[in-house]
Order: C-alpha cells, then structure tokens, then sequence
C-alpha cells in the first residue's frame, strides 16, 4: 500500500486499504500498535487513519497508555485531539499533552520549577499545534492548579487570565474561544472481544484454548466458546515486572498466559489451572492438566499443544521470575531473558536453534494473563 501510493498507484493502493479494513479487520486489530504508527505517516490513508482512531476514542489506553505513545506522530495526536468523542478526562488528555511535548525535548529538565523561560519557550514551539485544541474549560479546577499552571507561560496570557476567570465564576464573560466539551458516554461502552479482549490474540485463537482445556478433538468455533477471558494483566499498562505479575495474578486459579515473541510472529503461551503462588524462593507444584502452546499466526501456519509429561515438576514458582511452566516456558519482563527449554512438557513449542544448555532465548514484545471463567457458571 505504501509503495502503491510511492508511485502513484493511487487506485491499488485505495484497493488494498479498503481490502485491510473490511477483509482483515481481525489483522489490523492484532497489529494494531504498529498499524496505528504506520498509518500515520502517510497523510493519504485517511480511512485506515479514522478507522484506527474510532476504535482509540472508545479505548484511548491503546494508544496513551502504550510502549509507543512518545514517539507517537504529531498529525496522529492532533487527530485524536480534534475528536470531540474521544472518552478521556481534558485534564488526562493534558498530562498526556504534555507528557508527549517533553519527550520530544530530551534536554530538558525533570522539574519544571527548574525550567528556564528558554525551556517553556522550546515546549510551547513543540505543541504550537496542539495547544489551541485543548478544551481548557473543561479541566477541572484542581487539575487547572495541579497540572496546568506549573506550565503557565506554554499558555497565551489572555487565555490564562479566561482559565482563572472562569475557576472563580463559571458565568463570568470571557474573550476567549471556548471548544465544545468531549462527548463522554455514560456509561462507558462496554469493550467488543473483537476489538480489546487482548492486544495479542483473536477470537479463533481463544476458542482454540478453549478447546484444549476441555480436551476437545476439534475446535470450538467462535460462537459456542464456553468461556471468557478476563484479563487479569497486560505489560504495556501494567508494566513487566515480577512484582506486578505476583501483585496482580498470584494465587489466581485457571489463567492463560499469552505472550507476543518480539520480531517474530510467534504466541506463544500456556494454561495453568491451580495458579501460582509465591514461594519464599522456588518450588515445584504437581499439575496435571497444564500445557503449553504456540498459536498459528502470521507466518506460523500451525498451531503447537503440549500437554505437560513430568507431572510433578508441570509448574515453576520462583520469586526470580514471573510466570513460568517449569523450565518448558519461562517469561521475565520485556528485555531477551525470557526463554524455553523442553523438559517438562510433551514437545517443544519453539522450531528455532537453542544454546550449548538447550534453551531458546526471547524478548517480550507484548504479554497478557488472562482467568478463564465459565459463560454458563451459575
């Protein structure tokens, strides 16, 4: 599409856009931190553009709470900061604002009351574009004190002076331009499986889970999956430490770990049923009915079951690391310590070369526990 549009292909590449939206939505949704980037850096793909932005104003985290969201695209947050239904709090959409504008301005320092006028200048130049598309009548009062006013001179005085006015008497005549307010559902949608259950997988590849926990020889379909999955944990909002993990799953009985191979397009992942709780430094507990598994995407064209074989060693607590299946699947934050080797389970989920102890070594791109619940449960 890119390279349609390159060489002025423009009618290809309409095609190809129109085809990812109606044909691969699925795709686009897996993908969609590094679609929402990409598209954006192409003016003319204004419809994968809006398609990407009316999912992120019902679930503005997807992007404001991502690994990616500081080196967001200026045209991209503009966008988002011209849409009058996007579900944030103006005073949130502001600390982010700002948050972003400082990213782009390594040099400066961390303490605002520390900033020269040259530093507020240099802020005020990087959100020039951004500025005037704050709904500054809706913030709050407490977040106009609290987090507008220590940037007071990125903003124009007359402006400031209409911000107190307004704080100290709602009804009292100003000279400034006052936006419309965001139009804030209440209550919130409820979140689609479709477009926000996991940042990783899609609906067939829950049912396909599905159906090995309950042993099945075929394949649930996407209608009578008897189970949801309820997250319990995602990197990109939660972080990937081991503390989150235990603070977050420990103790938790039946979940699902789902996690996305950096670079690649591996998912790989496993269900532990008793949980994991946490030991004062390691032990093994005896499972039977935990397996591990690489799920069929992109150019992986089959998906992998391993039910667990040495029963008594299935799970892995250690305080070390975070969520484990012995020694067959281990996760440690996003960095390459993440690895896989085959002992405890049936086969090995990974077709790639191991090292002199037998182990294959990852990076965490993305990562979700999830806790499967019973649709029918009483």
């Amino acid at each position: 599409m890119f390279f349609a549009h390159e060489f002025f292909i423009n009618e290809l590449a309409n095609h190809l856009e129109s085809y990812l939206i109606k044909e691969q939505a699925h795709w686009l949704r897996l993908h969609f931190a590094d679609v929402y980037q990409k598209c954006f850096q192409n003016n003319q793909l204004q419809e994968l553009q809006k398609w990407c932005n009316d999912i992120v104003t019902k679930y503005p985290n997807k992007v404001f709470d991502s690994e990616d969201f500081l080196s967001l695209q200026e045209n991209a947050l503009i966008s988002l900061l011209k849409r009058d239904d996007l579900q944030m709090e103006e005073g949130k959409f502001w600390n982010y604002v700002i948050k972003w504008g400082i990213a782009q301005n390594q040099d400066l320092p961390p303490d605002p009351e520390d900033w020269t006028l040259e530093n507020f200048k240099a802020l005020k130049t990087t959100l020039q574009n951004c500025l005037p598309l704050i709904r500054y009548f809706q913030i709050s009062g407490n977040d106009i004190v609290d987090n507008v006013q220590p940037y007071q001179p990125i903003i124009e005085k007359n402006l400031c002076k209409d911000i107190m006015k307004r704080i100290a008497d709602p009804n009292r005549p100003i000279s400034s331009i006052v936006l419309p307010p965001r139009i804030i559902l209440t209550p919130i949608l409820p979140m689609r499986l479709t477009e926000s259950f996991s940042t990783i997988i899609n609906e067939e590849h829950a049912a396909e889970i599905a159906s090995w926990i309950d042993e099945k020889t075929t394949t649930y379909s996407t209608r009578n999956n008897p189970y949801e999955f309820r997250l319990l944990l995602r990197g990109s909002r939660d972080g990937f430490t081991r503390d989150t993990f235990w603070n977050l799953c420990g103790k938790k009985k039946n979940v699902v770990l789902i996690i996305k191979v950096k670079n690649t397009d591996e998912i790989l992942g496993g269900y532990n049923p008793i949980g994991w709780e946490k030991p004062f430094a390691y032990n093994y507990i005896r499972c039977d009915k935990s397996f591990i598994f690489s799920l069929r995407n992109g150019t992986i064209q089959n998906s992998i079951l391993s039910r667990v074989k040495l029963q008594h060693e299935a799970i892995w607590n250690t305080i070390f690391v975070g969520p484990t299946f012995n020694q067959d699947l281990v996760s440690f934050n996003s960095s390459n310590k993440s690895w896989c080797q085959h002992k405890s389970y049936e086969k090995p989920i990974r077709n790639v070369p191991v090292d002199e102890s037998n182990r294959s070594y990852f990076s965490l791109e993305y990562y979700e526990i999830f806790q499967i619940n019973s649709k029918y449960a009483e």
